[in-house]
């Protein structure tokens, strides 16, 4: 029952454990960025002993990724960002999600309200990469659909000492050791507040794949 859950606004060491394991981006990075982080806990919400690392749902809001998001959707100036958020993680723990029907989509609709309540938010912005989901969360907590990112873009992955490689979190690797890498495309979703901000980017209908189902683990 839904009954039985509750949503705090809780420090990142709260949500860090669920994320690391849980999440389908667990084994292609070992971090994620910091925001605003909610949590889903099963139990009585008055309880004073409850473990860190406890939450059975993490949701980190953060700031849109990088500032030509803000011209390309809304037609703002680089540095008009405030109230501009992307919903950069989402994870439900598989047992829960097996166990109780509608519990993402529940989940993320109650962190917004949440959310909203802390923050001045103007839009959310969330993305489903192509490789692993559609999108079914998003689209059945009503943000609008607007297709996919370009097929035409790339990032930069470092080498380091022991052979592995790193993402460059900005710009190219002009003068690193390294390689581009084709970025897979993402379906992109926006739930906007802000009555007097009009998106610029076409929205779209958004198919509800038949053969495909939520991701257990996260969107």
């Amino acid at each position: 029952m839904k009954s039985d859950f509750y949503i705090e606004k809780v420090e990142r060491k709260e949500v860090e454990h669920l994320l690391l394991t849980y999440h389908y981006l667990k084994d292609h990075s070992k971090t994620f960025r910091s925001g605003h982080h909610y949590a889903l806990f099963k139990g009585d919400p008055d309880c004073v002993l409850r473990p860190v690392g406890t939450c059975v749902g993490a949701i980190v809001f953060t700031g849109i990724p990088v500032p030509e998001i803000a011209v390309s959707a809304f037609g703002l100036a680089r540095e008009d960002q405030d109230g501009l958020f992307e919903l950069s993680r989402l994870c439900i723990h598989p047992d829960v999600q097996a166990e109780e029907y509608n519990i993402t989509s529940w989940f993320v609709s109650k962190a917004i309200k949440q959310f909203r309540r802390d923050v001045d938010v103007r839009a959310i912005l969330s993305y489903a990469d192509g490789k692993f989901h559609k999108g079914v969360i998003y689209a059945a907590s009503n943000f609008k659909y607007y297709g996919m990112t370009s097929a035409n873009v790339a990032d930069f992955w470092i080498l380091n000492d022991d052979g592995t490689y790193t993402k460059k979190s900005r710009g190219g690797g002009k003068g690193l050791i390294g390689e581009y890498r084709k970025r897979s495309q993402k379906h992109r979703f926006l739930m906007v507040f802000d009555k007097s901000l009009k998106v610029l980017w076409k929205e779209e209908k958004w198919t509800n794949p038949q053969t495909v189902h939520p991701t257990p683990t996260g969107e």
